[in-house]
Formats: C-alpha cells, structure tokens, sequence
C-alpha cells in the first residue's frame, strides 16, 4: 500500500498547483442560467464559463486518475501467492478503488459524489448547451469576438437550431466581426485532421494526406482511450422500474463489468461521429489505415504501405484487393522481409474481440443486448443462436441512425399547439409521423360545410361513383373547383380559402419536418369524403382503399414496387389532414411490402395530420367505411417543380383577384391594391391574368429568394 500512497501523494501535488476546491458543474452552471435569466450578463457569462472549465476539469481528473490507479494497482503482474483467490483479485479491486477515491479527492478538493450530475445536466454539456447562453451574454457585454466563438461552438454541434443559425448569419454581417472568431472551442483535434488528410487525398496531394492522416489516426486512437477511462463510472441502471430482487455479488459485479465493456466498444462510434452529426463514419479507424496504403504507395514508401496494409487485413483478413496489394508490397519488398501489422492496432484489435468474446457470453448466458459497432466483428466470435439476432441488430440499428439522423434535421415546426403524437420508431417504420392539433373543432365544422355544399360524386376520378369500392360513395373537391364555386357565389369565400390554407398549412408542416430546407410543391389536393352505403355493407370483405404505394406499382408476389407509370413516380411526400370521427372503420392502415402484414393503424379524428413517404416504404390502405361519413383532405407533394399542381396556381390566383377586389377602395390603382389585399400569412400569388413565368424558374433558383436560410442548410 506504500507505493500506493506515493502516487496518490503524487497526484495531489499536482492538483495542489490547481486553484484550489473544483466547484461541481452542474452547480455553477445553475447559478450562470439564473443569472443569464435574471440578465446578469456579467455574472451569467463568469459562472458559464466556469461550469464550463469544471466539467472539463472533471473529466481530465477522471482520465488522469482512472490512467494512474491501472498502473498502480495492476490486477495482472506479480503472481497471486499462496493465499485464496478471492483475496487475491478482490485486494486489488479494492487498492484500486482506494486510489481512484483519494486520486479524486485531492483533484477535485471534495468527495467525487459531489460531482455527479443528473442526466439532464450531462445531456446538456454533451450537447454544448452552456455556449447557447454564453453567446447572448457576451453579445450584451459588447464581447463580440467571445460572442462569435460561443455561438459557432454551440452550431458545429447543433446545426439544426434555427435561431441559432440566424444569429450565426447576423453575426457574419456585422461590422468588427472576423473570419477566425468563428472557431468552435470543443474542436476534436481527430476530425480536423482527419477532414484535411481526405481533402488532400482527393486532391491527389498524398504527401499532406499521409501527414494529417497520421495525426488523425494517433489522436483518434488517443480520444478512445480518453472515452474508454470514462466508461468506468457509476453503475446506472438501465430499467427504471425497481427490481423486487436486487442482484447477488457476482451478478451485480458482472452486470456492472458488461455496462463497461459496452461504453468501451461504443467509444468508437463516439469519436467517428462528427459534432453536429448523428451517424459515425463507418469503419473510422480501418479507413484510416486503407488511405494511408494507398497514400504511401503513391509517394513511393512501399514499406509502410505494406505495414498499413498489414494491419488493414487485421479487421478484414479475407479482402481480396487489400491481399492483393499486400502481395505486390511482398514482391517490391522482397519475401524475405518481414512486414507486420502496428502495435498499436494489433492491441486496438486484440483488445476489442477479447471485450467482444465476454460481452457475447454475457448476453448469451446472462441475457442482455449489444448492439456491435463494428462491421468487422469476425462471424465465428458470435454465438450461434444469437447470429440471426445480430444481423437484424445491425440492420434495426442502421434504420435507426436513419431516424434518428432525419430527426435531427428537421427543424421546430412551424406552427404553435401542434404536437407530434406518432413518430416513425412509434408506428414500426420509416418517414411516418401523425401530427395533432392542426385544425380546431370549428375550422373542421367549417370544411365539412364546404364539403356538403359542393361535393360531386366521383370528382377527381373520372367520375366515377365508386371507385374504390360499389360499397361507399366517394365525393371528391379539388381547390380550384372549391374558389370557382365560392366565385359564382355556390359556397362561402371564407370556407373555399380555408380550404387553401389548411392545404397550406399542412404542407408547410411536413416540409418542416421531412425536409427542412427543401421545397416541396403541391402535387395534387383533394377534399374527399367516402359514405357507406347503407345496403351494401352486410357480408362485405373488401377494403374502402386497396393496399398501394403511392409512386410505384406494388408487386406483393415479388417483394418490389415498380417506380414507372401509369404510378404517380414524382410523387415525394403524401399526408391525410382528417376532418372528423363520427363514423364507424374507415382508419389508415401500413403494411409490409406483401400487403398484408400490418405494421401500424392511424385513427382518424378531427385535426388530426399524416405525413409520409410515398415510396416503397410506407404501403398503405383503409379500412373499409361500414357505417357513416368519413371526410379529409388528401395531399400530395413532390420536389419537381415542373409536376406541380397547377389547378393550385389558378385557384391562389382567384383568391388574390378576391383579396384585392375586396381591399381597393374607389380610385386607387390597381397595382397599390394588389400589394395591400396580400396576408402575411398567406402565399404571395400573382394577380389575375396571365402567370408570370417566375413561377416556373428552374430547380435551385429559390436561392435568390431565400439565400440566408438555404445557405445554412446547404452547409449541412
């Protein structure tokens, strides 16, 4: 115990020449949001910053300690003795805990339970939070520079956050204002450098590349050690219900061993995942070293591209290109010179299947998941029985990223009191959402007005009766057909253009939310109401809408979706804005490609909005209308400008003619009419007569019209 005593003396001298007692983050930076709210933009900007350094002080003390006691208290070394063996491997778990306790102590100036923070605390310095705040407090101190810096250090990893990116833009025109302020303060050495080699790379330039891979690489391996020490934290449990049985010593201790090993092989998702990004760069570390082969072969070092090589084949030993490199390198060198792979990754590989080896008896004995990060894991390491299991892991965790990625691009949306009640993961698919809350219980009395007073039979579809099925009406309303009405006096004006903003309304939610900077048009709008006829529902079987794609033909039998005509292939985007409930079946089903595996049902009910793909993905159907009127507004969207709804251009157009006739007064022009009758909430349309050819210009040109929102999202 003597020398463990030397090094923890050690260690607290070192922390004897910090300042003092490390105050815990999760306090201060408490105390800097009150302040922020309270607009003590002085204290707010002094105790965020120091939350700031303490949650990196911590951190660094947990490295440096975690990295002092392994060697101090080493559990291999000298032999066990004579002695049980428990005694043996529990001493020296004990040693090493006594270490990590007095390391800790000495560092941080108090108990290491001071300093453990709620999730929500952690989750916000992960996300960068504390720069948010600091970026506004600094601007009220005239800071611009440590303004600029704070907010591009919260964007780099939060590039969806609209306010954010338009304080970003307001800042890159102020006068005073840099090029180098604009620096983010949390930069990972790895990614920088590892972004530069690839450029170079490309550029054909392999002597940079072959330098700023090499850093990438060793600061990348660096940051996982770094992410590895940190894994051996608490134990935090993962069910939130408490067990009626708490587990023995050697099941809590091998329970808390697995929590670790898992931290330890997701580190490496962590440091190829760019700030800002939710996918990690597949195979970070191999691609490194496949770079540098080939890098090195250009510049004419045939040794260490054989050595690169070498370890490349390390991860993936039957690549056949790779063994083929490896063969010529052999034929340059000459076979009698040995190539081997770097120590380095020879322990990086070693180390991570002898994790991989326990994490999979775990599982397999213990019971438990582990989703592997690596797509390298040899096949014969995995259990037999738990192979199928690991394949569809992979595949539900790549789908997964997919969400979770197309998530966090989306922006807020962009109308207040709407919630998001089922998201994809919910509804068992992809790029499928259900919104409430998009219309009142007033605004769908008015459209149900609307569609008593104007719906024709069969509109929209060659009309015809029926033609979904002989056992319900169908009445259909396009939104030029509903302005022509309300123009000839048929319908009230104010139902026919609320009609037009909800359709509106709609489409702007769902490009907030499936593709935020994106344009998507109107492809086709229609009002539509299905009515089961009452004499044809007994014994009935079929569906009120077939099961389809809507932008390819469904072929169940083969597993595919024809993306040809006569299908709607432009088609991008489709939503069902619903109007009512009062009516028996009638609700929106998913299935898998054969048609007949339900995934998910949607029931309908006023206000309520959903959203999703049109393609192969999201095959859907309704259920059959068996008693009742069932009413929505059926929407299609798509990005080519040049299938957009045209019958929409014309309609807008009869509503702004309307606006305008309504807001001239006796003699004022015409043109000063026309600017006046626009809302601001509404779409600005040209006045009647001829269209103007604006609104047809050519894919990209809405730059010129919105060039500091698309700019922001191009970068991204």
């Amino acid at each position: 115990m003597a020398s463990l005593l030397c090094v923890c003396l050690l260690l607290a001298a070192a922390a004897a020449t910090s300042p003092g007692r490390l105050v815990p983050y999760d306090l201060l930076y408490a105390d800097g949001v009150r302040a922020y709210f309270a607009r003590d933009w002085g204290r707010a900007a002094e105790l965020l910053q120091r939350a700031l350094h303490s949650y990196a002080g911590l951190r660094a003390a947990r490295r440096a300690c975690r990295a002092a006691c392994r060697r101090e208290a080493a559990f291999l070394g000298e032999p066990p003795g004579a002695g049980p063996w428990e005694a043996a491997l529990f001493g020296r778990v004990l040693q090493r805990a006594d270490c990590l306790q007095h390391c800790l102590g000495r560092q941080l100036g108090a108990a290491p339970s001071a300093h453990r923070a709620s999730h929500a605390i952690r989750r916000d310095f992960e996300q960068r939070e504390p720069y948010n705040y600091l970026q506004v407090a600094f601007f009220q101190l005239k800071k611009l520079d440590q303004a600029v810096s704070a907010a591009h250090t919260f964007f780099v990893a939060n590039p969806q956050h609209l306010q954010m990116r338009e304080d970003i833009e307001k800042y890159r025109r102020m006068s005073g204002v840099k090029s180098d302020n604009f620096r983010d303060l949390e930069a990972t050495p790895h990614w920088e450098a590892y972004e530069a080699g690839v450029q170079h790379y490309n550029a054909d330039e392999y002597l940079q590349a072959v330098a700023r891979l090499e850093e990438s690489l060793t600061e990348a391996l660096s940051a996982l050690e770094e992410c590895r020490a940190l894994c051996e934290g608490p134990w935090e449990d993962e069910d939130d219900e408490e067990e009626e049985m708490q587990p023995g010593l050697y099941e809590a201790i091998a329970a808390h061993y697995i929590q670790v090993l898992k931290c330890r092989q997701q580190c490496v998702l962590e440091i190829a995942t760019k700030p800002g990004r939710i996918s990690a760069t597949e195979d970070f570390i191999p691609s490194h070293l496949d770079l540098l082969q080939f890098a090195y072969d250009q510049v004419g070092n045939q040794a260490l591209a054989a050595e690169c090589a070498a370890s490349y084949l390390l991860f993936y030993p039957t690549d056949e290109p790779m063994l083929e490199n490896m063969k010529q390198y052999r034929t340059v060198l000459g076979e009698d010179t040995a190539v081997t792979a770097r120590e380095s990754i020879q322990h990086y590989v070693q180390r991570s299947l002898m994790e991989k080896k326990l994490i999979y008896y775990a599982v397999e004995h213990l019971g438990g998941t582990f989703n592997d990060p690596d797509l390298w894991t040899p096949d014969e390491l995995i259990p037999e029985n738990l192979k199928e299991k690991h394949r569809e892991d992979q595949e539900k965790q790549k789908q997964e990223t997919l969400d979770v990625e197309g998530r966090k691009k989306r922006g807020p949306l962009p109308f207040e009191g709407i919630a998001v009640t089922m998201d994809s993961r919910q509804m068992n698919g992809t790029q499928r959402v259900v919104f409430d809350g998009v219309l009142t219980e007033s605004e769908c009395k008015d459209l149900l007005r609307l569609t008593k007073a104007a719906g024709e039979a069969g509109d929209g579809y060659r009309a015809r009766r029926s033609p979904h099925t002989p056992h319900e009406r169908f009445e259909g309303l396009t939104v030029l057909k509903a302005m022509q009405l309300a123009q000839n006096g048929d319908v009230d004006w104010r139902d026919a253009k609320l009609l037009l903003q909800t359709s509106e309304k709609s489409r702007k939610i769902i490009e907030s939310y499936f593709t935020p900077g994106k344009k998507l048009h109107f492809s086709f709008t229609h009002l539509v109401c299905r009515t089961a006829v009452d004499e044809e529902q007994e014994g009935r079987m079929d569906l009120s809408h077939p099961v389809h794609a809507d932008n390819c033909l469904l072929d169940p039998e083969g597993q595919e979706c024809w993306r040809e005509p006569p299908a709607y292939v432009y088609r991008d985007y489709s939503g069902i804005l619903y109007l009512n409930d009062d009516f028996q079946g009638g609700g929106l089903f998913f299935t898998e490609m054969d048609t007949v595996t339900v995934t998910a049902e949607v029931r309908p009910k006023c206000g309520r909005l959903v959203a999703f793909s049109s393609g192969k993905e999201n095959p859907h159907g309704v259920w059959a209308v068996s008693r009742g009127r069932r009413c929505a507004i059926a929407l299609w969207y798509t990005h080519s400008q040049e299938h957009a709804e045209q019958e929409r251009v014309k309609a807008e157009e009869l509503m702004e003619q309307r606006a305008v006739e309504q807001d001239r007064p006796d003699g004022e022009e015409h043109q000063e009419a026309d600017h006046r009758g626009r809302s601001s909430s509404e779409l600005p349309v040209p006045s009647g007569g001829a269209r103007p050819t604006s609104r047809r210009h050519k894919p990209g040109s809405d730059r010129t019209q919105h060039p500091k929102e698309l700019r922001a999202r191009d970068e991204f």
